[in-house]
């Protein structure tokens, strides 16, 4: 199976801008470009996709190239039904490092910044050397303009696509730079570069672009409450990572496989039988989640979100140490314990029973548990030394209520 086959078969390529870069592909030896605006200092578990093309690619002979958005990332790429919130400077440049960092550690790539040749161009050049070869009826047929026409663009906004544009231009002439690769929402914009490259130069370059992976409802992936879940570890752990993965609409789960991991054809065919046969062990959702964690945060890291995970099922987490506390239980908020406690007392002052009389009997129906103890002796004291680390009591009440408690 050639590249282009199996980017075909894993459902990656949405529109190619020419043939010819179908042989190229295969062929390997290509310089190429990816882009992210700095709108957050790390990428989300949505950029993953993206970014796991260009590691594809990378594999198969051609050379990638990141580029951080210092300057695109101060305008903001319009988005479909609104005004994108401006950044402040400050805020753009700590997103940066971070991005940089980032990229390098879990991709490899190369890093460039567009505000590097972007912040000595005035506006008298830039409409000169840019702005003259774009038609504003050509623009104004792009998608992402066009679905802005009712609510209305500024023109900052609008310019956005002469500034992408001039990337792919400045990558061109530096770095020989022939393709640029991204999600289908910049099919305007690298069409704009193209069109920049063969109008300036004569020079015929390439753009590829990817559907947006999303669940099953629609919505984009890695989208959870609103929030989004990042790449650093610091931020979302390989836990929370896990869960979501682990509990992902099973009818997309073999999709998310093809799209999120290196696993063969061969290898996911046997996975997706597998699961069919078994679908409550939930083979697939399982191989999806080992493959995506290790590969951005390692196999420990992997296998902590496993222990994490199995623990919690079980109920038994007398192995816990206060950072596999804190990672578990990151969404509940502790409450303070400042003295020895007996249990009917504790349960009360924690706010898991309502009353004296309620804690009691849950205790003589075996329904508390700490830090995996069942506790049945209405007489039992919490003290500072039965704490995990002298610090952390976990209270499960039932069988899924969990609380807190972190002594003082």
């Amino acid at each position: 199976m050639t590249l282009f086959e199996d980017l075909e078969w894993r459902g990656l390529i949405q529109e190619i801008s020419s043939p010819e870069l179908i042989e190229k592909l295969n062929k390997g030896g290509m310089t190429f470009y990816i882009g992210t605006d700095p709108t957050a200092d790390s990428m989300h578990i949505g950029h993953y996709s993206s970014f796991l093309i260009s590691k594809r690619l990378a594999k198969a002979g051609h050379h990638p190239i990141l580029l951080v958005g210092g300057a695109t990332g101060l305008i903001g790429d319009p988005k479909p039904t609104s005004e994108r919130p401006i950044i402040s400077k400050e805020e753009v440049e700590k997103n940066i490092k971070g991005l940089t960092a980032q990229a390098k550690k879990i991709f490899g790539f190369e890093v460039v910044n567009n505000w590097d040749w972007t912040k000595d161009i005035n506006i008298c050049d830039f409409l000169r050397d840019y702005g003259k070869y774009f038609n504003v009826n050509y623009m104004l047929a792009k998608d992402h303009v066009k679905s802005r026409m009712d609510v209305g663009i500024t023109f900052a906004e609008f310019s956005y696509m002469l500034l992408q544009a001039m990337d792919f231009y400045y990558l061109y002439k530096k770095y020989d730079c022939e393709l640029q690769v991204a999600g289908s929402d910049q099919w305007g914009n690298i069409t704009s570069g193209i069109e920049l490259i063969r109008k300036k130069l004569d020079k015929e370059v390439y753009g590829m672009v990817m559907p947006l992976v999303v669940d099953a409802s629609g919505k984009k992936f890695g989208k959870t409450e609103g929030n989004a879940l990042w790449l650093d570890e610091n931020k979302t752990s390989s836990y929370e990572l896990y869960q979501y993965l682990i509990n992902l609409d099973d009818s997309m789960i073999i999709d998310y496989l093809k799209k999120l991991t290196f696993l063969s054809r061969e290898e996911i065919e046997k996975i997706e039988k597998d699961n069919l046969a078994c679908p409550e062990r939930r083979i697939a959702h399982k191989a999806l989640a080992r493959e995506i964690i290790t590969d951005l945060h390692g196999e420990d890291s992997y296998l902590e979100a496993i222990k994490i995970s199995e623990s919690l099922f079980s109920g038994n987490i007398s192995t816990f140490n206060s950072k596999d506390i804190e990672i578990a239980f990151k969404g509940l908020t502790p409450f303070k314990i400042s003295r020895n406690l007996n249990i009917v007392d504790l349960l009360v002052d924690g706010n898991i029973c309502s009353s004296k009389r309620e804690a009691r009997e849950f205790v003589n129906n075996g329904s508390i548990t700490l830090n995996g103890e069942r506790i049945i002796d209405l007489e039992y004291v919490l003290t500072k030394d039965k704490c995990i680390d002298k610090k952390y009591v976990v209270i499960r009440r039932g069988k899924k209520k969990y609380f807190i408690g972190v002594y003082n």
